[in-house]
């Protein structure tokens, strides 16, 4: 009988301090909150992170430190960095929308040293208003007007590699949109740095430039391979270029796709130029492989 009294008295106890404090201590239930002790707080649409803006959501976020929609150019990184290793990049895959060549139109300026300055892409015949395609599957980084590119717009893809579009006329995108292959994101034009209306087509692997003829074939309207392989070869040309680069303007095409020979060239270095090869200019021209071409020799491209 000492257990059932011993309780009696201890719950006797408990609504004793209950009574004094005002509250009641054997009421379970949950409590109504009274609006007047809350304070509400309201989040603004600035401060909401934007998913566009967010780097973990951008393309190839864990080679890129950044997502910089107002600089055009990454910071480029050292090739010496590289060694002797090498790197080997998917372009197209089960995953993607393959490839779509920008434009269908001539090579009339490839990649490669001008009189004045180094040209770090490819110029593409088009007339203003033609359609301008994205390449790869992507992420517009960049849309924007540039006083050397004219309205160019930046696309950054999964892969690391980023491709240019500039000179153009018109831009049907605009920064943070997802983009695939074949999408129309421009019309082609003349703005900025440019003489007569062409698209020009840059790809670059963490800001560092490379030759799209290693990529593409401009002819066949093809990749040259599914993948491509990034190792200090492919930057080879920043070393000639210390050495002192070849000053021969751009090579333009008369008459529409003929070609003039010119001291040191060879149908390896010519294909590789106009993004051909060296079969197709044979065919063309009835060559050989072993022909030794002459000054002042005019070949279809």
């Amino acid at each position: 009988m000492k257990k059932p009294f011993s309780l009696i008295l201890l719950f006797s106890l408990l609504r004793l301090v209950s009574a004094n404090a005002g509250t009641n201590l054997f009421d379970f239930t949950s409590p109504s909150l009274d609006p007047t002790d809350t304070v509400p707080y309201f989040l603004n649409e600035e401060d909401v992170p934007s998913y566009h803006d967010t780097l973990g959501f951008s393309p190839a976020f864990d080679l890129y430190s950044e997502w910089d929609t107002d600089k055009i150019h990454y910071t480029k990184f050292d090739i010496n960095s590289l060694k002797d290793s090498s790197k080997k990049i998917t372009l197209c895959d089960s995953n993607s929308c393959g490839y779509v060549q920008p434009f269908l139109g001539k090579v009339t300026c490839p990649f490669g040293p001008r009189r004045r300055y180094y040209h770090y892409g490819v110029d593409i015949d088009l007339e203003t208003g033609d359609a301008v395609a994205a390449a790869f599957d992507g992420k517009v980084r960049i849309a924007k007007k540039s006083s050397s590119y004219g309205n160019v717009v930046v696309i950054r893809h999964s892969n690391g590699l980023e491709t240019y579009y500039a000179h153009l006329s018109k831009i049907n995108v605009e920064a943070g949109q997802e983009i695939f292959a074949g999408d129309v994101i421009g019309l082609g034009g003349n703005t900025g740095h440019s003489r007569g209306s062409h698209l020009h087509f840059e790809v670059r692997y963490l800001g560092q430039p490379i030759n799209p003829a290693d990529i593409i074939s401009f002819t066949e309207d093809k990749l040259l391979s599914d993948t491509l392989v990034v190792n200090k070869q492919t930057f080879k040309y920043l070393v000639k270029g210390k050495k002192g680069a070849n000053t021969e303007n751009c090579g333009k095409l008369i008459a529409g796709n003929i070609y003039v020979i010119k001291k040191g060239d060879s149908l390896s270095t010519i294909a590789k130029r106009y993004g051909t090869s060296i079969s197709s200019l044979c065919k063309k021209n009835g060559l050989k492989t072993t022909t030794i071409l002459r000054l002042g020799q005019k070949i279809k491209i």
